[in-house]
């Protein structure tokens, strides 16, 4: 199949999605972001904020991450 250029696969036995099926879609559970890793200057008083909040200072750059998601999700409602 992914030889075949597109203009050659036949789907006209697959039916249109409507609207209605968009409505009752959920997004999927088990989509991961591609993370990329970098090297980030942040400073240290943060960091060690981030550390003491994590058990055994695990996971404190995941902890980073969703803080900054949660700044980024906020900052898209106020511009819309």
């Amino acid at each position: 199949m992914r030889a075949r250029p597109e203009g050659e696969v036949d789907t006209s036995d697959i039916p249109e999605l409507t609207e209605k099926f968009w409505q009752n879609a959920v997004p999927n559970p088990y989509f991961k972001p591609i993370k990329q890793q970098l090297t980030l200057r942040l400073d240290s008083d943060l960091v060690a904020w981030f550390k003491r909040r994590e058990p055994d200072g695990r996971g404190y750059q995941s902890a980073i991450n969703r803080a900054l998601r949660e700044y980024v999700a906020k900052q898209e409602r106020k511009t819309g």
